[in-house]
């Protein structure tokens, strides 16, 4: 299978098969991090330090990417949101970025 760009009609353009494996081997997970109400603005790292914790550890070859977080002060809960090969690895980068998660689980969506 040749990789890179294939000229179409005059125009380049670039094969989605190593994109399509590779979105094939991820999946969701979401790490639970518990805050009290008084604390959570100061004790909760926030998503660009997390999204830095997960550069850094694709950068040395293993891929995690955080999708998003949320905050839900009522449930004194914060979520990660995380795409990545293994719950390890987002363990990893959640430890990294300092976060004092109580879990991480496999997150399916529909």
């Amino acid at each position: 299978m040749r990789s890179g760009p294939v000229e179409v009609s005059g125009f380049p353009q670039f094969r989605l098969t190593a994109a399509i494996l590779t979105l094939r081997d991820v999946s969701e997970f979401l790490v639970e991090v518990y805050v009290t109400r008084a604390t959570a603005s100061s004790t909760v790292p926030g998503s660009e330090d997390v999204m830095v914790a997960a550069e850094k550890l694709s950068a040395e070859g293993t891929h995690v990417r955080l999708l998003r977080s949320i905050l839900v002060p009522e449930d004194e809960t914060c979520f990660y949101l995380f795409q990545a090969q293994t719950s390890d690895a987002v363990r990893e980068a959640a430890t990294r970025a300092g976060l004092r998660f109580e879990r991480v689980v496999e997150a399916v969506a529909d």
